[in-house]
């Protein structure tokens, strides 16, 4: 009996002492870091102001929306984090506020409903570098001289947002732990 509970004992050491620190990625671990935007009042640039009915679609390469960012399905919100793509060198968003879907008077006939709200377009260009963080972690993406385009020419010709600043000429995103970006509207 005292030969198999130490046999079991001795497995349970080396089994212990046989994995590497390398070989577990701690939680805590930065990995790829997401766009923090943080959104105050265009007239008191101080103030920190939510975004009412907020809803956010990527967009693919097409320029056509493909999917409604989780989280972000009309919500209200004074702070925007947004996946970059690690594939390409620009990501689009369609920011829509005040987002509703009118029924237009016939709630069980759904092919005449429309949106309501305001849409605006932003697109982020940035160069992507991969960075290896450990050989349990992999790599992670850092983006470079990230840059935010707020485009004119969307659907509506309202646009809601006034301007996306940057305290940085070459904007890094490789921490989400602060805002990279300021949106006023």
């Amino acid at each position: 009996m005292k030969k198999v509970s130490l046999l079991i004992l001795m497995l349970v050491v080396v089994g212990n002492y046989s994995c590497e620190r390398d070989d577990l990625c701690p939680e805590a671990t930065q990995t790829t870091a997401r766009l923090v935007i943080e959104a105050f009042d265009v007239s008191l640039p101080e103030d920190s102001k939510n975004i009412f009915g907020l809803r956010i679609e990527g967009i693919n390469e097409n320029g056509e929306g493909n999917g409604v960012l989780e989280n972000y399905n009309v919500v209200t919100s004074s702070e925007l984090i947004l996946p970059l793509r690690t594939d390409a060198e620009v990501t689009q968003y369609k920011l829509h506020r005040d987002y509703a879907i009118n029924d237009n008077g016939t709630p069980d006939d759904t092919s005449d409903d429309f949106e309501e709200g305001n849409e605006d377009i932003i697109t982020i260009t940035y160069i992507p570098e991969d960075v290896f963080v450990s050989r349990a972690c992999g790599f992670k993406t850092v983006f470079n001289n990230v840059q935010i385009r707020i485009d004119v020419d969307d659907v509506d010709d309202d646009e809601w947002i006034r301007s996306i600043t940057t305290e940085n000429d070459n904007q890094i995103v490789e921490n989400e732990a602060e805002a990279h970006f300021i949106l006023l509207h």
